[in-house]
């Protein structure tokens, strides 16, 4: 085999020349997609764009631009709005996770714009209220006293000291003073028109869901939480209410955009939907349990 062979050979293995090529590449392709174009496409800068940039500007520098400064951002403007036409006719936007995500987004922000700027009427809010009564009824309120009857100090006996003792108050043969039968504690004695969550947050979910269904005016229990077993006397139920309107009118406002902007978007996407004829090949079930089988596989 000739030098001259193997000099060939070893030159077209020269990263530079795979460098070259792909240029000349690149450099063909834009001649090729700028040839199709004909004439120069427009780009119209208006006031409104110029006066945004130097806005921009400002609210950045915390002053406005100077001459030069408001022309380098005008053609540094210029100089992205002709990328990104040049990248959207070379279809570089095309499959990339990112671009297609915030695009979405702008078309929901559009439609959720939309549903934010209408203002329902009296009519309309308190229809709303009165269907979802539910939802924005006032919380009932409770007071009441409690003993506490420590498992950390007495055991398995907690909970039967306090049933014996719940008995002698029953039968009107407890103490005098029934606070002091129970355990010293750093939680209250009791509360005072109480709100559920209070309850929760104070003696934990379990002992305020159970005291719900406490009688009013006498000791009941022993009712259970974390830190033991509890008599408890409840001095006085506030039940739940349904609000008027002006009680709660910012809620049902929000309530109602919210659910106004579920519904038009959802409206939008359909009608958008309507436009497109959708076709997923190949049966997803089949695809669910192949992928499902390779994954079991690479977990092995």
């Amino acid at each position: 085999m000739s030098d001259e062979s193997t000099g060939t050979r070893s030159w077209l293995r020269e990263p530079l020349l795979h460098f070259l090529l792909l240029g000349a590449g690149l450099f063909l392709l834009f001649h090729l997609v700028a040839s199709d174009r004909g004439a120069p496409k427009e780009i119209i800068i208006s006031e409104p764009r110029v006066e945004a940039l130097a806005q921009g500007f400002a609210r950045a520098w915390m002053r406005p631009p100077t001459a030069q400064e408001l022309n380098g951002l005008v053609e540094d403007y210029i100089k992205e709005e002709i990328y990104y036409r040049e990248a959207v006719t070379m279809g570089l936007d095309r499959d990339d996770v990112v671009i297609r995500r915030r695009l979405r987004q702008k078309l929901e922000f559009i439609s959720d714009d939309t549903a934010a700027a209408s203002q329902p009427t009296d009519e309309q809010l308190q229809g709303y209220l009165q269907q979802h009564a539910e939802k924005f009824l006032q919380p009932g309120r409770l007071s009441f006293q409690q003993l506490q009857f420590s498992v950390e100090r007495r055991g398995e006996a907690a909970r039967r000291d306090a049933e014996k003792l719940l008995g002698q108050l029953q039968a009107g043969r407890g103490p005098a003073d029934p606070a002091q039968a129970g355990d010293a504690t750093l939680l209250p004695a009791g509360l005072e028109d109480a709100l559920p969550q209070d309850i929760a947050s104070t003696f934990g979910e379990d002992f305020a869901g159970q005291i719900d269904k406490a009688p009013v005016g006498q000791w009941s229990g022993p009712l259970q939480s974390s830190y033991g077993w509890h008599l408890v006397r409840v001095t006085a139920r506030t039940p739940a209410v349904a609000p008027t309107l002006e009680q709660v009118r910012p809620i049902v406002l929000r309530e109602w955009q919210f659910e106004q902007n579920q519904k038009q978007s959802g409206e939008f996407y359909q009608s958008l939907r309507k436009q497109y004829d959708v076709r997923v090949e190949g049966e997803l079930g089949v695809l669910l349990e192949k992928y499902q089988a390779a994954g079991s596989e690479a977990a092995r």
